[in-house]
């Protein structure tokens, strides 16, 4: 029976309101299902999980670098510090899949295709090599911008050291990865060293950071170190050794400058040296810092020592005369001889010409053991406590039964051993009146003191020293116009296969002005001249003597006869009476 018209409608309206409710309880469902996921916590698979699944694909923690603190000389010029720069690395598997964009980066990386696939392959499970390292922004923008996948930048410091060769024995330098490897930069690298910090970042697919996040830990930078040395007196003592090492054709040498009044480091220099800003053609044998690990036997330079454990015994004094004739002596099997017969001299005179055949009468009427406790109060055979890596402590023997011509070698400097600054150390004593002050390559403020030697002998050794650099002494070279010096020279045979040779020479010279109130001690040290002169005398001394009198004005000492040195710059007046120009 057909459906009449207001049945059909009825059913039309059922159909209807069914479909709209199941169409509405399918867009509830739906979005009770999106809130279950988004919204409502605690749920499997729900938003958290999603979220997190979503931050471990994007969100990442950066490493944020920590630049060295910076190392500069006593009056705040820059010796080493540190530069941003931007080091190229790529994730193997990515860029091994991105081989259509390779020719773009071998061109931007100098590096050919068959040595990157060598690269990418061998680091293929580790998802991390390094391109290029250490470049400038600059440079790594050009790579970056390439926006090759797989290819990324990573901020690190590199160290850059202002004044080059001139410090790089002392400084020292670090290696590609920003470790100490030498020197200062060795020996404080803690110090030195800063504490990386930590941030989280947003990436995309590509690797490349969207968004910072926040801030893990912030980064600590090291800290600063203030050496004691003058960079200008380090540019002059640099220029001088290099020029005399040059000019007497010498295999090496060291200089070192210290400050009397505190035992400070003003200057130490060596040769040959290298350039800490560009090692690609560093040599092992520039590395090291001869002044302080280089040993070597001292000769002469020990008389005056020696000449003060005399004068300690009481029966001895400056004018205890010394018969040397006939200008050489017997001891054991060896002959010591003096240049010339210098006959009845006293015991100053036997510093004034430096010989050996006084001191040796001197020597063997002493006990050894008392020879060797003087050398070991001024320092040697000991460290002298800078901390510097390598730093040799040398050889000072000790026996129980001396030798007459084992006691005369010891006391003119055979047989022992030290380094350029223990030398220069042992004749700060003396400088500063029988005081012993620490060495120090860093700046102090209040250093230690202690009297080792009584004060009338160390004034008595220093009028003594004078005398070398006075006309008719051996080292009159080294004397300074307006400045009184005090100063030993040293000329050492070599040791070499077959004992001492007779063609190998070290020349010293070792000294301080002003004499009477030293302010600066310094000891040269030229290591195997071989072009006619090897006298310490006509070879160190002249470099003494040039660094010396350039010091005392950088630091405007008063001459130690200032009346008379003006006098002499006093302008003649005309017969006006008016200067005369």
């Amino acid at each position: 029976m057909p459906l009449n018209q207001s049945t059909k409608k009825g059913v039309y309206q059922w159909r209807f309101y069914s479909v709209v409710l199941l169409l509405s309880a399918l867009v509830t469902a739906i979005l009770w299902r999106l809130v279950n996921i988004q919204i409502l916590p605690g749920e499997d698979q729900g938003f958290e999980f999603l979220q997190s699944q979503g931050l471990a694909r994007t969100l990442r923690t950066e490493v944020i670098p920590a630049h060295r603190g910076i190392i500069t000389d006593r009056y705040g010029e820059p010796l080493a510090v540190s530069t941003p720069v931007i080091s190229i690395w790529a994730d193997p598997e990515k860029l091994l899949s991105a081989r259509q964009q390779w020719p773009e980066l071998l061109h931007a990386i100098a590096m050919s295709s068959d040595e990157l696939n060598r690269k990418l392959m061998s680091y293929k499970n580790k998802k991390f090599v390094y391109l290029r390292r250490q470049l400038t922004p600059a440079e790594a923008e050009v790579i970056l911008d390439l926006d090759i996948n797989g290819v990324y930048g990573q901020q690190e410091y590199q160290r850059f050291y202002p004044a080059g060769e001139v410090t790089a024995h002392l400084v020292g330098f670090t290696d590609i990865d920003d470790k100490g490897q030498e020197g200062i930069e060795l020996s404080y690298d803690q110090w030195l060293s800063g504490t990386r910090g930590s941030k989280q970042v947003l990436k995309d697919l590509r690797g490349r950071i969207i968004k910072d996040v926040g801030l893990l830990s912030a980064a600590s930078p090291g800290k600063d170190i203030v050496l004691s040395i003058d960079l200008r007196l380090q540019y002059l003592a640099y220029k001088e050794l290099k020029a005399a090492v040059k000019a007497h054709n010498a295999k090496s040498g060291s200089l070192v400058v210290l400050d009397a009044y505190n035992g400070e480091v003003l200057a130490m220099v060596n040769q040959p040296s290298y350039n800490p800003n560009d090692r690609s053609n560093l040599s092992p044998d520039t590395l090291r810092n001869r002044a302080i690990t280089d040993q070597f036997e001292p000769g002469s330079t020990m008389k005056p020592l020696t000449i003060m454990a005399a004068l300690e015994s009481g029966r001895y004094s400056p004018t205890t005369t010394i018969d040397t004739r006939p200008g050489y002596m017997r001891v054991g099997n060896k002959t010591l001889l003096d240049p010339v017969n210098y006959g009845v001299i006293d015991v100053t005179k036997i510093i004034t010409k430096s010989s050996q055949v006084g001191l040796t009468k001197v020597s063997l009427d002493l006990e050894g053991d008392a020879i060797r406790e003087m050398f070991y109060r001024l320092g040697i055979g000991q460290s002298t406590g800078t901390g510097f890596p390598g730093e040799a402590v040398g050889i000072l023997p000790n026996y129980s039964h001396w030798q007459p011509i084992v006691q005369a070698n010891f006391s003119f400097g055979y047989g022992i051993t030290l380094t350029n600054l223990q030398l220069a150390q042992a004749y700060s004593v003396i400088a500063n009146q029988g005081i012993k002050r620490p060495v120090s390559i860093l700046k102090q403020q209040q250093p230690a003191a202690e009297q080792v030697v009584d004060k009338k002998t160390a004034k008595q050794a220093i009028d003594m020293l004078k005398t070398v650099t006075q006309p008719g002494g051996t080292a009159a070279i080294a004397n300074l116009q307006g400045y009184q010096v005090a100063g030993k020279t040293g000329t050492i045979h070599k040791v070499g296969a077959s004992g001492y040779e007779d063609d190998r020479y070290l020349s010293l010279f070792v000294g301080f002005a002003p004499a009477d109130n030293a302010r600066i001690i310094a000891a040269v040290v030229i290591n195997e001249p071989s072009n006619g002169k090897y006298f310490g005398g006509e070879v160190a001394a002249p470099v003494f003597a040039r660094v010396v009198d350039n010091a005392l004005r950088l630091l405007q000492i008063p001459p130690s006869n200032a009346e008379q040195h003006l006098s002499k710059l006093v302008v003649p007046a005309t017969a006006s009476g008016e200067p005369s120009t």
